[in-house]
């Protein structure tokens, strides 16, 4: 009875708080999982997707704490970004979840000799901490086709419940679903990107030369893989290595034609620099044959150059094909960055400009 009482006096219930709203937070959540839990399909927390979740878990966004106004947001956000997927008929099939993710992947576990192997064949010269990229062993025709099929499914789910968002009637619960099916999609694509990692390997080491070396190959390289995992369609019946590697190859193709491109624009703008000098009448204490090397070394310094830098360059000096100089603002809208940004490129990319002249000894170049 004193208990009773107690309960509905104010002074109890201020002395009480902290152990209530505690108790109060933890059901809460508890309420919020199994509500989650309610509207999720069964098969999203099968045991064969345990793994998987428990991956994903510290990456997916708590919409509890967000107020109504910010997750209005979120959701318009949201309903801008529509989900690129293969669609497949079988995807109506109400039953298809629980069938795919019944079935298991058995995928073997990671080999650090599979990667020390992969570097060795490549005959290139690099670091061994690249060979974990390629630690993952090979997929069988089952598991490929399975890992295809539940990423595009994923997917397909996750956009159909993100085509029933409502910013007028927001959902955490269906906001947070979307967050899951589209993070499990992506371990499913990561799993088929590993396993393929050592084709680029393979493909990528062909393009190698003076002028186009390894790293920045392999990183476009690794970049077309993702865009066929993406692309490829598993039910038209032949393996995804045929369809990557045409996609590869074509990348790398296209990325040693473009740099062979920009090193052109780079010679002729230089070009362009020597003769703007001649039309304005300036006298030149550097003689014609030395004026040449010194712009076939600044050439070829210029190639050491990244993209960025070299289009910053070309662009802010007026070479290659920029007829005027670009300001810092023009050129952060065409990169994407702010203005500041651009202004740190530059600066970084004459920084190397110095040091590369200071070690080719330019100042032998001076005039006598």
């Amino acid at each position: 009875m004193l208990d009773r009482q107690d309960s509905n006096t104010t002074g109890t219930v201020e002395a009480r708080t902290p152990a209530v709203a505690e108790g109060s937070k933890v059901a809460k959540k508890q309420k919020a999982s199994k509500k989650i839990r309610a509207r999720e399909p069964s098969w999203v927390r099968c045991s064969e997707l345990e793994a998987a979740n428990s991956e994903i878990e510290d990456f997916l966004t708590s919409y509890d704490s967000m107020e109504p106004a910010e997750l209005k947001v979120a959701i318009k956000r949201r309903l801008r970004e529509e989900l690129a997927f293969i669609s497949n008929p079988e995807f109506s099939d109400p039953q298809l979840g629980k069938q795919v993710f019944d079935q298991s992947l058995e995928l073997a576990p990671r080999k650090a000799e599979l990667g020390i192997a992969a570097v060795r064949r490549s005959g290139i010269d690099m670091p061994i901490h690249l060979g974990r990229l390629c630690e993952a062993p090979l997929l069988n025709p089952e598991q490929e086709r399975l890992l295809f099929q539940r990423m595009n499914y994923l997917l397909q789910q996750a956009e159909v419940h993100r085509s029933q968002l409502n910013p007028q009637r927001p959902s955490r619960v269906r906001m947070e679903l979307i967050d899951r099916l589209i993070a499990l999609a992506e371990w499913h694509r990561d799993r088929i990107v590993e396993a393929n990692l050592r084709l680029v390997f393979s493909i990528v080491k062909k393009f190698v030369n003076p002028n186009n070396n390894f790293d920045d190959l392999l990183s476009d390289g690794i970049v077309a893989l993702i865009r066929a995992v993406e692309k490829f369609d598993f039910d038209r019946g032949f393996r995804f290595s045929t369809y990557a590697t045409q996609v590869i190859r074509r990348n790398s193709y296209r990325t040693v034609v473009v740099k062979q491109q920009e090193r052109q624009k780079t010679v002729g703008g230089l070009q362009d620099l020597d003769l703007d000098i001649t039309d304005e009448g300036r006298e030149s204490a550097i003689s014609e044959k030395r004026w040449h090397e010194l712009r076939s070394r600044l050439s070829v310094m210029l190639d050491d150059l990244d993209r960025r830098e070299k289009l910053i360059i070309r662009a802010r000096f007026s070479l290659g094909s920029h007829r005027k100089v670009h300001t810092l603002q023009s050129l952060a809208n065409r990169l994407g960055v702010s203005k500041e940004r651009v202004r740190q490129l530059e600066r970084r990319a004459m920084e190397k400009l110095r040091a590369m002249a200071g070690k080719a000894n330019l100042a032998e170049l001076e005039p006598q």
